[in-house]
């Protein structure tokens, strides 16, 4: 189950990414200068570097077979979660939040990344539940 999880987690990672070069190439980065956009910068660079952090945490779980590192991969990737909720909903509030460059955002996209991120959410906490110490 830890290579399902890994390839789920690199495909959500994949899609995120895409949906970050969107939001740097609509000019994310000029609109927090003119308060344009509800999705703050430290919003929009904590979320992936805690998934990827946490996605390193969980590699080491898999070389490791360390249960610390599996629950702390789990509990960094709560967090990202979280905050990738935040974002989703201030998406979500159509021309009231999108003002920004996350206006250009496909669905299908944010759609996917959502979907992938539960799943791969789910598949750690089951993984790291059942991980047992070598």
């Amino acid at each position: 189950m830890g290579l399902l999880t890994t390839v789920t987690w690199v495909s959500t990672a994949l899609v995120g990414f895409y949906l970050l070069r969107l939001w740097l190439s609509g000019g994310g980065l000029r609109r927090q200068a003119a308060k344009v956009t509800r999705f703050p910068l430290t919003l929009v660079l904590s979320h992936p570097t805690l998934a990827v952090t946490a996605l390193g945490c969980w590699v080491g779980h898999l070389l490791t077979g360390s249960r610390a590192l599996a629950w702390t991969a789990f509990g960094t990737l709560a967090t990202a979660v979280l905050l990738g909720f935040v974002m989703f909903t201030r998406w979500l509030g159509g021309g009231r939040h999108a003002r920004g460059a996350e206006r250009r955002f496909p669905v299908v996209a944010v759609a996917l990344h959502g979907v992938a991120g539960v799943a791969t959410f789910v598949l750690v906490l089951l993984t790291a539940g059942a991980a047992r110490e070598p």
